[in-house]
């Protein structure tokens, strides 16, 4: 399953809510975030770099990649806003055989500076999660994603839809 959407657009409260649900498993999730606190945490001038970005998304890829040769789950917790990110998934799902589901986040701009505000995360500004929202209107629309070899897209409700984390992990399934 690959998650897709901006920064602040809900993807973590969405997870979590699956989890506190137990829809799927905790391992399951392999999130970029949690990765790059597990490895820059004690060196966060080492942080934010292409070096540092290049070993996150490798042990991404390498914790999905032992998940699906398993014949388990793996939830891509990650941005995944452009065909690039989101072709390196595909390309790992299909070495297993595996189908990819895609879950789209996509909350009005206004929502996304907002929950930014409230994260009160030094690592991202206003302007770069505008570029995001930008990234995913241009190449996060439906049609797109089936055409990049996704199995399903859903759209997953949000505040436009007056629905919480919670109400919405309730409308899905995983089996």
């Amino acid at each position: 399953m690959v998650l897709i959407g901006a920064p602040a657009s809900g993807k973590t409260s969405f997870v979590r809510a699956l989890l506190a649900r137990r829809q799927i498993d905790e391992q399951a999730v392999v999130s970029s975030d949690e990765i790059h606190a597990e490895l820059f945490d004690t060196a966060p001038a080492e942080a934010h770099s292409e070096a540092a970005d290049s070993r996150i998304f490798e042990e991404r890829d390498r914790r999905i990649a032992a998940r699906l040769s398993g014949g388990r789950t793996a939830v891509a917790e990650s941005t995944n806003v452009t065909p690039q990110a989101r072709a390196r998934l595909i390309a790992i799902a299909r070495r297993f055989d595996a189908p990819v589901t895609v879950l789209r986040f996509d909350p009005d701009l206004s929502v996304l500076l907002r929950q930014h505000t409230e994260r009160s995360r030094t690592d991202l500004t206003a302007d770069d999660v505008r570029a995001y929202a930008a990234v995913m209107a241009r190449h996060g629309g439906a049609d797109q994603l089936r055409a990049e070899g996704t199995h399903a897209v859903h759209d997953v409700p949000g505040e436009r839809q007056g629905t919480t984390p919670a109400e919405a992990a309730a409308r899905f399934s995983f089996t």
